[in-house]
């Protein structure tokens, strides 16, 4: 069937193969991943049918098998009677339902098999499409990581940090100028209003006066 053909195809696929070799790897997974939902959905309802089909050739095996031990018993029972061609009929009808339960056992194992091998498949398909959508959860982490980068680097390369860093120099040399002329201020301020307060001034002397008397003290006692 097209559908498990193309389900193997998928399934022998190697996903990294195909991301590495795409020009977007994005949109390539999101492709395999379209492509695996839709065949595991098809593959899905191909094994519901199968199952069907099987069912159904296993029932009618199961039907021949009771009516081939029916005849069995039928024919024992016409021996058993004495009547030993009413037992011949009986088992010329249980050899018809010899070759039927012998082709229905065929058909049963032979659907049995592929019902077992469509199952299989769908679980690779399965383990697969996990895979891919774990790829794609990493490929947009690593897209989305790599687009900040790209629009940090347009940003600062637009900026001119030559001139950006000149503009901040000369702006701190004119902030230093201008606390430089506020000390300067401050310290003039303070001469001048030390000059001009008498208390300031008494101080000055009493320091002046204490340190004499002390030079004449030590003058004398040499």
């Amino acid at each position: 069937m097209a559908i498990f053909e193309r389900m193997s195809d998928l399934i022998r696929s190697n996903i990294n193969d195909l991301i590495d070799r795409a020009e977007n790897p994005e949109k390539m997974v999101k492709q395999i991943i379209i492509d695996m939902e839709d065949q595991l959905r098809k593959a899905t309802q191909g094994l519901g049918t199968a199952m069907g089909s099987y069912n159904q050739v296993k029932k009618q095996l199961e039907t021949a098998q009771e009516q081939s031990n029916g005849w069995q018993e039928k024919a024992k029972t016409c021996l058993e009677q004495g009547n030993e061609d009413l037992a011949k009929k009986a088992l010329e009808n249980k050899v018809k339902q010899d070759k039927l339960v012998a082709q229905y056992q065929e058909m049963t194992d032979s659907m049995e098999a592929q019902v077992n091998d469509i199952k299989s498949q769908i679980e690779v398909l399965k383990q697969k499409l996990e895979e891919a959508r774990s790829k794609q959860a990493t490929l947009t982490a690593r897209s989305q990581m790599a687009d900040a980068k790209s629009q940090m680097a347009k940003t600062l390369g637009n900026m001119d940090s030559k001139s950006a860093f000149a503009k901040m120099d000369k702006m701190e040399q004119k902030i230093e100028a201008k606390e430089a002329q506020a000390d300067a201020f401050s310290e003039v301020s303070g001469v001048q209003e030390s000059e001009n307060d008498p208390f300031a001034q008494m101080d000055k002397e009493n320091s002046i006066n204490e340190e004499l008397e002390k030079l004449k003290k030590q003058m004398n006692a040499e």
